[in-house]
């Protein structure tokens, strides 16, 4: 019998990370609502836009107009104050950029940087090897610290790399202990490429936690490439992760190559012939999931059903998330 954590705490990444993927611009507009919907439904912790260079993630045009519009937001004014804004910032120049709109009052709370342990991926995801990054990446701490935001590394191709296949689980150990020996705040464990079988999820956080075994620090962050994520999730759990990340409809992935009917340079070629087959885990599956397990996870989770069928809406697309066509498991008797 398993030992599940009585409550976790969850991140929800959809208007980041779902719609990067997305082929078309999501208005400003449809993304601030999914903001104040999920901050009223009871996230806590949300990322909100990447404020890398928008020539190459178009989707990211309105990075400094979103801030400001969830900042100022009248339908969460009396909820912001215990919220986590959260803004991606690959590179320097991105932390700069975040670093001045905190200084202008509208700034995130927390920035993100990423270190993969593939060399290809590290290159083609930041455009640097790892001895440069890692000096970016010692600048950028103090510089967010200075600033009065956290810091997020984030540990990439930890359990496989689409350009270089197999990786070693013992080199993502030694990239979360670098991060945190430089004072990152806490580390995203991200299974970008979908690579992840769940044994080898229980067999990584358990290393992870036995060498740093502090729960608070550790955020699990699951593609379903290959239909694995909730089955990650429960591995994860196992192995005691109590912090995980999930995108409204199983949304998000490589950022789109191809916005609005214009071919853009993103990240390049998608990794797989399929774009749609990447994506996180679902948010809608997995609230559902951990409530019938009895784990509290502290949103609504009607509501985060109602905001999955709008998002639907929103993309113009059938999504992943298959609670949203079910519904909850029923607590008593359906009257069919």
């Amino acid at each position: 019998m398993f030992d599940y954590p009585k409550k976790v705490i969850l991140g929800e990444i959809t208007v980041r990370d779902g719609f990067q993927h997305e082929e078309k611009f999501i208005p400003t507009r449809a993304k601030l609502w999914c903001l104040e919907e999920l901050i009223l439904a009871g996230f806590n912790r949300l990322e909100v836009t990447n404020f890398g260079n928008p020539r190459g993630m178009p989707q990211f045009a309105d990075a400094d107009e979103l801030f400001k519009l969830i900042r100022t937001s009248k339908r969460v004014k009396d909820r912001l104050a215990g919220v986590e804004l959260t803004a991606v910032t690959i590179r320097e120049k991105a932390v700069d950029r975040a670093i001045r709109a905190k200084n202008e009052g509208y700034g995130p709370d927390r920035i993100l940087m990423m270190v993969s342990t593939s060399p290809s991926h590290m290159v083609r995801n930041s455009g640097l090897g790892h001895k440069e990054y890692w000096a970016e990446v010692e600048r950028c701490i103090k510089k967010a610290h200075d600033a009065g935001i956290k810091f997020n590394g984030t540990v990439s191709t930890i359990w496989g790399c689409p350009i270089e296949g197999p990786t070693e689980l013992k080199a993502a150990v030694e990239v979360t202990r670098r991060f945190l020996a430089l004072g990152a705040d806490d580390i995203e464990h991200a299974d970008h490429d979908g690579s992840a079988p769940p044994d080898k999820v229980y067999e990584y956080f358990s290393l992870i936690l036995d060498a740093f075994p502090n729960p608070e620090l550790h955020i699990a962050h699951f593609h379903v490439t290959r239909g694995w994520g909730l089955a990650n999730v429960l591995a994860a759990l196992q192995a005691g992760v109590t912090h995980f990340e999930s995108t409204l409809g199983g949304t998000g992935g490589q950022p789109a190559n191809f916005v609005d009917g214009v071919p853009v340079a993103g990240t390049g070629d998608y990794y797989y012939q399929d774009p749609n087959i990447v994506g996180l885990v679902s948010t809608e599956d997995m609230v559902v999931m951990m409530d019938e397990m009895g784990i509290d996870t502290g949103v609504d989770v009607d509501r985060v059903l109602q905001i999955g069928r709008t998002v639907e809406k929103i993309t113009g697309r059938r999504l992943r998330s298959e609670c949203i066509k079910t519904g909850r498991i029923p607590k008593g008797p359906t009257g069919h």
